[in-house]
């Protein structure tokens, strides 16, 4: 099996037994090697000091006697009859300039290696042992203590680590195994409850954990992405009914026009139905048109990015209003520069002015200003206004505050909605409130450097 493909449970495991054999191998080896030195460092000092010993003693009585006397010596060796001697644990000797053995702790043992601070091997010994010299008058002094105490000791503490260690990583894995179960059991049932989630079953949430760690995280954080695609399949199943009901309406009057032509020629005085035909058609034109603009703002086309003089698009606006009758007071128009896309901020424009045409009675009002971090558009109309209850669903698309007036006028009940859409990407704000004039006050902020 890949590694890649591995459970999280399984890697985590590993990794924890891996990272922990490291260090526990490595400490193993640290501690017997320290434990090691420290027994070498005694072996060390107990030869030296037993040198010294003899070494003072030579030099203020003379040389000691041997481990055995003569005649226990001749009896050993002629019972051991030529057999090599085992050593004891500490073994010291005295030697003349010529090397010779001149005294000994076993006089049958042969001259021991005198290569100072160096572990050798003695005849007949299980263990190596380590060599002290030192000079005393015209002899040398050798000492050698074994090596047993130090070996065994160290076989002492090897055995339970080579035996305690696997035991401890078993216990480990386990351990971490279990840990890791019962924390990744959530998520699995968090997999599961996803796993049958659809398109028609966005209403289902997952189970989120009663502890307050990452998975709790996780699985809100994913209740309240579902949330959201939940109310973006409503408001798209939503704006799909609403413009089936929009483009069914300029259809069913072509075809009721057309049919009564049809069936009562002459009935119909002569171009009716081609105005009928022309009317409605526009009338489709501009909602197809706004359909679309909605359609990129939701899917976050990308626009370009250019400095653009906000009082140029409402000048070019007032003058095209101005032509239908209507009075506009641009007095309050100033020198304001945003940056973004041109063709989506001369849409916010129009809108909002034809918005306010469409309901003035006489007069509406145009301005721009600078304001602290941006600039602001205001469009006033001396209409009835827009009631305070209704202004946070003003916005909303195919709303109509006035049904039949709204029709009659051309209005589609997207202008505002593509209007917020529009200046929401931009990073801007929009609002309705009361106008000086007795209508409706629409303004709209936008930062002096647009997001693009």
């Amino acid at each position: 099996m890949s590694w890649r493909r591995a459970s999280v449970r399984l890697r985590t495991t590993a990794a924890a037994v891996l990272v922990v054999a490291i260090v526990l191998v490595v400490g193993g080896f640290a501690l017997v090697a320290l434990v090691r030195a420290s027994l070498r460092d005694g072996v060390e000092a107990t030869a030296e000091q037993r040198a010294s010993e003899l070494v003072a003693q030579i030099e203020s009585t003379g040389l000691p006697e041997s481990g055995v006397t003569e005649a226990e010596d001749a009896e050993d060796a002629e019972d051991e009859d030529d057999d090599e001697v085992e050593p004891d644990e500490l073994v010291w000797q005295v030697l003349d300039a010529d090397g010779a053995v001149v005294r000994s702790s076993q006089p049958l043992l042969p001259a021991v290696p005198r290569d100072d601070g160096d572990t050798v091997n003695l005849p007949e010994g299980d263990h190596r042992y380590l060599v002290v010299s030192e000079e005393a008058d015209d002899y040398e002094v050798v000492v050698a203590v074994s090596f047993e105490d130090v070996d065994e000791s160290t076989t002492a503490l090897v055995t339970p680590l080579v035996v305690g260690l696997p035991l401890l990583l078993l216990l480990l894995g386990g351990t971490t195994w279990i840990v890791v179960t019962r924390a990744l059991a959530p998520v699995e049932r968090i997999r599961r409850e996803v796993e049958q989630i659809t398109g028609d079953q966005l209403d289902r949430r997952v189970p989120e954990p009663p502890a307050q760690d990452e998975i709790h995280r996780l699985a809100h954080t994913m209740n309240l992405m579902l949330g959201r695609l939940e109310a973006s399949r409503t408001q798209q199943q939503q704006f799909v009914a609403d413009a089936s009901h929009e483009l069914r309406s300029p259809l069913a009057s072509i075809r009721q026009t057309a049919e009564v032509a049809r069936a009562h020629p002459g009935a119909l005085p002569e171009g009716e139905l081609a105005d009928a035909v022309l009317e409605e058609g526009a009338r489709m034109q501009r909602l197809v048109e706004q359909l679309l603009i909605l359609t990129r703002a939701d899917e976050g086309a990308p626009r370009r990015s250019q400095d653009i003089d906000l009082d140029d698009l409402a000048l070019a606006e007032a003058r095209r209003v101005r032509r239908t009758g209507l009075a506009v007071d641009t007095s309050g128009i100033a020198p304001g520069r945003v940056r973004g896309d041109e063709v989506a901020l001369a849409q916010v424009v129009r809108n909002l002015v034809d918005n306010a045409a469409r309901h003035a009675t006489d007069t509406l009002a145009i301005a721009v200003r600078d304001v602290v971090g941006g600039v602001e558009l205001v469009v006033d109309d001396d209409g009835p206004g827009v009631p305070e209850a209704d202004r946070g669903r003003v916005f909303e698309r195919f709303v109509r505050l006035d049904e039949a007036r709204a029709r009659d006028a051309g209005g589609s009940g997207l202008g505002l909605a593509i209007v917020r859409e529009i200046v929401v990407a931009h990073g801007g704000a929009v609002q309705v409130s009361t106008s000086p004039l007795g209508g409706a006050r629409f303004v709209v902020r936008l930062p002096a450097e647009s997001a693009s």
